[in-house]
Order: structure tokens, then C-alpha cells, then sequence
């Protein structure tokens, strides 16, 4: 049976958390004196009353969850967070469509970054600010980090955490769960300064700053200016934007054990960490001679928006420095190629995950050997550790989820009179949380205002699943999930 009363507690304590960080912004709408700080202060007090009403449901809870407590506990969390996430925009009424609000939230919080808000400049201080915080908490997940800093409050943490995680392999520093929590938050947190520090030292105001960090070491892509990184007119300022989106699409357990415990050679014999360096080299080097041989680009400027671009979509970051829709089409397939891989597991990008690339090569290997020695036995080893079968199995089985969700969708929206370019790299930019999309009618530096409500719907459930890798989603649709035993 599912335990309501420890859900109803957990989420509770979520929302009391969410509306400590919209007191954040309504502080940060006082001090700029603008017209949402009315907005951040109602929604304070609407989420509140329900984190309250919750907890009271929940008081009696003990602090056991299970393993389908766990799944249910994850997609009601980010669903909930994103529910409340929308009020800001639709009291202040800078969004007055609520599928368009919950698009915009749910891009945040599962850090797509896709907006559907044609002039961000527009918006006031503090909706800025809550769009940023949203994909900053979003980064390493919403239940990671209550994990973090608030251990007691989440029950079955274990569980919650496997729920939640990225990548078919789950690393950990230290046998307790909120200590891993801890030492990864860190990684993130020097991360994020170290990013508003270079970032203020290129020439950006303080405010940009904060949220071009935040955007970018979530790799979420929400900015506070329309052409996005292309605003700042800076190579400096788009060098470190490169810089900090790599690092933020390595796994933060490697970056710890590297840079922290001084071990940096376990970077290089690392297999995913050279899969990803590898496709990132690859591509740019590719596109940076596209954009010479056809669209007259010298080598500094070739080699800057190819890098920019490149690292940016296969870390689902979705910063723009360039507009890739004036680019060879060819380039479009290179692009797509990143969107549809991501960066590393345990990290804060999305997409595929280049663990599971470095899975099906090895897969692929163990074929064409076991089609000339039939009866051989092959083992899967990535960094000296054997892969379990039922891993292959399970990769597999989320490849093929994966693609047949990506043509599914794909079809809906072909047939919904959208472009077949738009519609394949809005599917799998939603799926694989990157943000931006390739085509005729939404170019990669424009918002998706124009698409009808229900897309927006099915994008951002496709946001979701994408966020937590599809089964701890759909698994709750199942007849089993729902049985007693």
C-alpha cells in the first residue's frame, strides 16, 4: 500500500522549503521596488498554507518509505514544485496562460530552459531571479537537495536518491547518503561562485552574474537578456560560459575525487569523462571548419561559437553565443547528435547520458565478437567494474523507451502542422532537457510562445520524464505499481 501520510509530510516539507526561496525573490523584488514583489508575497503565503495543510495531514507519519512510496514521493515533488513555481508568474501577470506558466516552471525546475517568454527583458528583478533558482535547485534535483539540508525530513532517503539520480550507474563518496549529498552540494556550490566571480570579473553586473551562473553550472539556459550570452558581446565572457558548462556536464563525483582529494589522473582514466571529451573535440572541430568553409568565419571566431555551441547543447544548457539556425544544415545533424547524448551521469545535464554511449559501443563489440565465437562468455567492464546483465538489459530497454517516445511525440507534433525539423529537435530537446530547438518556424534563439497549449502540456510532462529518466515516471502508470503486493 502506498503510505500517504509520509508522502503528505515529505511533500509538506518541500513546499515550506520552496517558499523560503520565493522569499528570496519577494526580498529581491522589495529591493529593485517593482511591481512582482505583491506576487512573490501571495504566492509565500498560498504555498505555505499548503506546506502547512500537508504536515498536519502527515503528522503521524513514521519515517519509512518504500521503494513505490519513493517513486511517487520524486514525481509528485517535481510536479508540485513546478505547480506552485507557476503562481509568481500568473498573480504578477507577466504570464496569464496557465499551461504557458507551468511550461515555463517545469523548463526551469527540470533545467530545459526553453521559454515561451518572448521579451525576458521585460520581466521584473525578481521573476528573473525565481526563473534562474529554479534551475539551480533543479540542477541536482529538488529531493537531492533537501537531502542535503535537511537529511530528517525525507524518509527512505536511500530510495528517494535512487529514484531521483541521473545515469544507470549510481557512484557514492561515503556510506551515508545526506554526507554524499553534502560533499556533492559542495562541488556544486564552488562551482556556481566560482562562475559568478569570473563572470562579474569579465565585465557583467553582479545581478548577471548570479544568474548567468546559476543558469549555467544547472546547464538550464534561462537568461535575463534575449540574446543571451550574445548580449555581453565579450569572447572572454563566452570562453568561461564554455569553461563552466563542461565542467558542470562532468559527473561531481569524479570532479570530487579529482580536484578535492587531489587524485586528477582518475579524470583521465575515467571512460565517460574520455567519451564526452571525445564527442566534444569531435563535433567542434567539425563545426568550426562548416562555419569557415561556408559562412566565412575567421579561426578564433569559428572555433568560439563551435565550442560555445557545441559544449552547450551536449550539456542541455541551451546559452546561445551565436544563431545556429544561420548555420550549414549539416551542422543541425551534429547538434542534434549532442542533444540526443548529453554530458555525464551524476551530473547536473540531461540527454542520453554518455555512460550509456560508452554502455553500447561495448555492447555493439560484444555482438560482433559473439557472432565469430559463438559459445564465448563476454563480460562488460567500464573502469575495471563489470556490468551486471541486468544493466545491459535495463539499457536497452531505456533506449528503446526512449526512441519510441521521441517518435511518438515526434508524430504528434508533425501532425499538429509543425515542421519536421521543429518537431524531432523540440522532442528530443524536451526529452533530454536541453532548451533550445532547430528549424524554420523556432530557431535555437527564439522562445516557443507559438505552440499550441496542449504541446506545451505534452512538452513539459516530456520535460519531467526526461528529468527523471523516464521509468521513475512511467512506472507509476502501471497496473502493478498500484497493486498491495
Amino acid at each position: 500500500m502506498i503510505n500517504l501520510k509520509t508522502i503528505y509530510r515529505v511533500l509538506g516539507s518541500l513546499l515550506m522549503i520552496e517558499a523560503l526561496l520565493m522569499m528570496c525573490c519577494a526580498a529581491m523584488a522589495f529591493y529593485y521596488g517593482e511591481d512582482d514583489t505583491l506576487a512573490f508575497a501571495i504566492t509565500v503565503i498560498m504555498t505555505m498554507t499548503a506546506a502547512f495543510t500537508l504536515q498536519q495531514l502527515g503528522r503521524d507519519a513514521d519515517n519509512y518509505m518504500s521503494r513505490r512510496d519513493a517513486y511517487l514521493v520524486v514525481t509528485l515533488s517535481w510536479i508540485t514544485f513546478s505547480a506552485f513555481g507557476t503562481l509568481p508568474f500568473l498573480i504578477s501577470g507577466y504570464i496569464t496562460n496557465i499551461a504557458s506558466a507551468f511550461f515555463e516552471t517545469m523548463s526551469g525546475f527540470t533545467t530545459t530552459g526553453a521559454t515561451i517568454i518572448d521579451d525576458v527583458e521585460a520581466l521584473p528583478h525578481g521573476l528573473l531571479f525565481w526563473r534562474s533558482m529554479t534551475q539551480w535547485i533543479g540542477g541536482l534535483g529538488i529531493v537531492f537537495f533537501t537531502i542535503a539540508i535537511l537529511p530528517s525530513f525525507v524518509g527512505g532517503s536511500v530510495r528517494v536518491f535512487a529514484a531521483e539520480a541521473t545515469g544507470p550507474i549510481k557512484t557514492r563518496l561515503h556510506p551515508r547518503l545526506s554526507t554524499n549529498a553534502k560533499w556533492i552540494w559542495s562541488i556544486y556550490l564552488i562551482l556556481t561562485v566560482g562562475c559568478i566571480l569570473s563572470f562579474w570579473g569579465a565585465g557583467m553586473s553582479l545581478f548577471d552574474s548570479v544568474n548567468y551562473a546559476m543558469g549555467t553550472t544547472a546547464t538550464g539556459g534561462f537568461s535575463t537578456h534575449n540574446a543571451s550570452m550574445e548580449f555581453f558581446h565579450s569572447p572572454l565572457i563566452e570562453y568561461l560560459g564554455t569553461l563552466f558548462c563542461f565542467l558542470s556536464g562532468i559527473n561531481f563525483t569524479l570532479l570530487y575525487t579529482s580536484f578535492v582529494k587531489l587524485k586528477p589522473t582518475s579524470l583521465w582514466k575515467n571512460t565517460e569523462f574520455k567519451f564526452y571529451l571525445t564527442m566534444a573535440v569531435g563535433f567542434t572541430l567539425f563545426i568550426m571548419f562548416e562555419l569557415m568553409l561556408h559562412n566565412g568565419y575567421d579561426l578564433e571566431k569559428a572555433f568560439r561559437s563551435a565550442s560555445f555551441e557545441v559544449v552547450s547543447f551536449m550539456t542541455t544548457t541551451g546559452l546561445f553565443n551565436d544563431d545556429a539556425g544561420k548555420w550549414p544544415h549539416v551542422t543541425w545533424v551534429v547538434l542534434a547528435a549532442c542533444m540526443f547524448f548529453g554530458g555525464c551521469s551524476g551530473s547536473t545535464s540531461g540527454g542520453f547520458k554518455s555512460i550509456r554511449g560508452v554502455m553500447l559501443l561495448k555492447v555493439i563489440k560484444n555482438e560482433f565478437t559473439q557472432l565469430l565465437h559463438p559459445n564465448a562468455v563476454l563480460s562488460m567492464k567500464i573502469d575495471g567494474n563489470n556490468v551486471p546483465q541486468q544493466q545491459r538489459v535495463t539499457l536497452l530497454a531505456f533506449l528503446t523507451v526512449y526512441l519510441t517516445i521521441c517518435l511518438a511525440a515526434s508524430f504528434l507534433l508533425i501532425a499538429s502542422g509543425i515542421d519536421n525539423t521543429n518537431a524531432i529537435t523540440i522532442i528530443l530537446s524536451c526529452i533530454g532537457n536541453v532548451g533550445p530547438t532547430l528549424g524554420l518556424e523556432i530557431g535555437p534563439t527564439m522562445s516557443w510562445s507559438e505552440l499550441p497549449d496542449y504541446i506545451k502540456w505534452l512538452c513539459s510532462f516530456l520535460m519531467l520524464i526526461g528529468r527523471l529518466e523516464i521509468f521513475s515516471v512511467l512506472v507509476i502508470f502501471t497496473p502493478t505499481f498500484w497493486k498491495e503486493r
